[in-house]
């Protein structure tokens, strides 16, 4: 990449990161943390802490690039083309640091910092779809360790025959949720099938939800009449205190008729815990959702229905993988379904921030 190319997606990425409001919310920041009372709430102050180092890091990221391709600009005409070929190096790297700062502005949205709640579903299609719902999470379990995330396993029901009929777990990490967020919906398996004779071609689905996970903080009124506990013996694989104890917690909430299962830990509290927080994402993402397309009603925007929405195939006998919402192409599905997603988790929160257009989902197998 050439000097003036980093010059221009510099000046490109300070509209987008809106340097300034990041500055006066630096302020604002500041003014708290100095505040000698703010450690009287303790989870308020971790925030305040939280949300100024986040924000410092970006400003002076950007600030700090901003000097240095300065430095090269006045430097650059009294340069040499043997000596310009020497600071190749520092291009690069500015380079880098350019696309680290411009994944940021995609990561603005509410909540993206938050842990991400994940549950995959298959879809009609039996062991085929069961098997498939499997990969899915095989998949982001190696996203995960790849990007030094946790997963905290909420439910696991294994399939009749092979795979598994749900799955729902959480990940911990920075920027967790934002960057599992461009994953939600349905995904496309097509392949010679292992499970007939034949190798006949299958098609299969399953369906990818993931939303962000909400703490005490955020106001989320549950009345105690409106639930309805249930414990139950622990199914499925997990081990021996797992499987022989009461431990297993559903939580019914009787007005919306969510359901919410944990089974994971040997703790019945610890697992009606996990299960009520996850109650409190729910809802918080039911009443968000709600705003948000009240305010799109408003605006008098048409916004995409997404929900059960096909947005990326897996074709294996052809060795591609399309996401329908991007255009974005991969041809190595096996590193795909081992974890390697960056690419298409980008161009996913390029789309959601409206940077690309929508393409057409046609197939073109």
């Amino acid at each position: 990449m050439d000097l003036q190319t980093l010059q221009h997606r510099l000046e490109a990425l300070r509209g987008y990161l809106d340097i300034a409001g990041k500055e006066a919310r630096l302020s604002e920041l500041e003014q708290q943390i100095n505040d000698p009372h703010l450690w009287n709430d303790p989870a308020h102050a971790r925030k305040v802490s939280q949300e100024s180092a986040r924000l410092r890091k970006v400003v002076e990221g950007y600030k700090r690039l901003e000097s240095d391709l300065q430095g090269l600009l006045e430097l650059w005409p009294e340069l040499g083309a043997e000596e310009r070929e020497q600071m190749q190096p520092e291009l690069e790297r500015a380079g880098r640091e350019l696309e680290e700062l411009y994944h940021q502005t995609l990561l603005s949205f509410p909540y993206a910092e938050n842990a991400a709640i994940v549950t995959i579903k298959p879809g009609a299609g039996g062991t085929e779809a069961c098997d498939w719902a499997q990969m899915l999470y095989r998949m982001y379990t190696r996203f995960a360790e790849r990007h030094g995330f946790t997963l905290e396993l909420v439910d696991l029901e294994p399939g009749a025959e092979a795979g598994i009929d749900y799955a729902q777990f959480i990940v911990r990490g920075e920027n967790a949720f934002g960057l599992m967020s461009p994953e939600a919906g349905v995904h496309r398996l097509v392949r010679p099938s292992p499970f007939n004779a034949q190798g006949k071609r299958q098609t299969s689905f399953a369906a990818v939800e993931v939303m962000p996970e909400v703490d005490e903080s955020v106001e989320i009124q549950i009345a105690p009449e409106d639930l309805r506990i249930d414990v139950m013996r622990s199914q499925g694989k997990g081990g021996q205190g797992v499987n022989t104890t009461d431990s297993a917690v559903r939580v019914v909430h009787l007005p919306t008729g969510i359901i919410v299962k944990c089974q994971v830990t040997r703790s019945q509290q610890k697992n009606k815990e996990m299960a009520m927080n996850i109650l409190r994402s729910k809802l918080f993402e039911i009443e968000y959702k709600k705003k948000q397309e009240e305010l799109a009603r408003l605006r008098g925007e048409a916004r995409p229905i997404e929900w059960g929405s096909q947005i990326r195939s897996y074709v294996l006998d052809k060795q591609y993988i399309k996401d329908h919402r991007t255009g974005e192409m991969r041809h190595d599905p096996e590193n795909v379904l081992d974890g390697d997603l960056e690419s298409l988790i980008w161009a996913g929160l390029e789309w959601k921030a409206g940077r690309r257009e929508t393409v057409s989902s046609a197939e073109d197998e």
